[in-house]
């Protein structure tokens, strides 16, 4: 079961977690790094719900010692780059799936400075984003080359919400695309309802609704389950259900999700897809790929 949390943590509070060899996990990187300018700036929520969403357990450590592997026992690491073997006390398990290991090993690809000198990470605090390598007990794989963020409390206060949400019974599922859409004409000029049935990655139910009504704007809200409710409305945003959304659905309607046969409804539906996409917004991200 899914465990929330925050704790410090003693040599029996938690079992190991995850682990390899040097030479194992350096043939498996997770992607190509970051740049050290997009690095330095403040993650996005996009980015921390990206990160928080992959992680088996978000990690609060401390290294205590950081080896910078040679060229041949690092395969795959970007020009500017230099690949660190690092050993770290395990502070406070922030959230987690599995259990972590008081003390933890990882690799993680750090840039060079101007002078091409590698950065110094003894003694630095940093919240990892993490997956254990099974049967390796102690060590973890960072989810992404961005996952290893520099600790501050102002960092962990934004990402325990994402968290919370994510943890949550009932978490909003992954978008992966537009099943259907179909645009309603009313009785009145200018009145028309439209549904945009969502695919999720489990199966889950999702829709949107958008209303139009004469002499009013027009009103639009998401359904996350069977019942399609017409009160229903947008999400805020930095909030799970916003992040769902604007970085699940796609940018246009797809031709073939919208049912509608009339050309003015297919236009409508189309057109209230639009309206919906600007509403929420763009999924921006600093440190991490889509």
């Amino acid at each position: 079961m899914a465990f929330f949390k925050s704790l410090a943590l003693s040599g029996a509070a938690l079992a190991g977690v995850a682990a390899g060899t040097i030479g194992a996990q350096a043939q498996t990187p997770a992607a190509a790094p970051v740049t050290a300018s997009a690095a330095a700036n403040d993650p996005t929520y996009a980015d921390l719900a990206t990160l928080s969403d992959a992680a088996d357990a978000v990690v609060h450590v401390r290294i205590r010692k950081a080896t910078a592997l040679k060229p041949d026992r690092a395969p795959g690491v970007a020009p500017g780059f230099v690949r660190f073997y690092v050993e770290a006390n395990t502070l406070s398990v922030i959230a987690g799936r599995s259990a972590v290991a008081p003390a933890v090993t990882y690799l993680v690809d750090m840039p060079l400075d101007a002078r091409g000198k590698a950065p110094k990470l003894k003694k630095r605090e940093f919240l990892l984003f993490a997956r254990p390598v099974p049967s390796r007990p102690g060590e973890l794989q960072l989810v992404a080359p961005a996952a290893q963020l520099a600790y501050s409390p102002m960092l962990e206060e934004r990402v325990r919400p994402v968290l919370t949400e994510l943890y949550a019974a009932d978490v909003k599922p992954r978008i992966t695309g537009v099943s259907d859409a179909l645009a309603v004409p009313g009785t009145l000029t200018g009145e028309s309802e439209t549904q945009i049935f969502l695919a999720t990655e489990k199966r889950s139910p999702a829709s949107i609704t958008v209303l139009r009504r004469p002499g009013r704007a027009p009103e639009w809200g998401v359904s996350w389950g069977e019942i399609i409710d017409s009160s229903a409305r947008p999400p805020a945003r930095d909030t799970l259900a916003w992040y769902r959304l604007a970085c699940g659905l796609p940018a246009q309607l797809p031709t073939n999700a919208n049912l509608s046969r009339d050309s003015e409804e297919r236009r409508l539906a189309a057109s209230d897809y639009a309206f919906v996409r600007q509403a929420i917004g763009t999924c921006e991200r600093r440190i991490t790929a889509r």
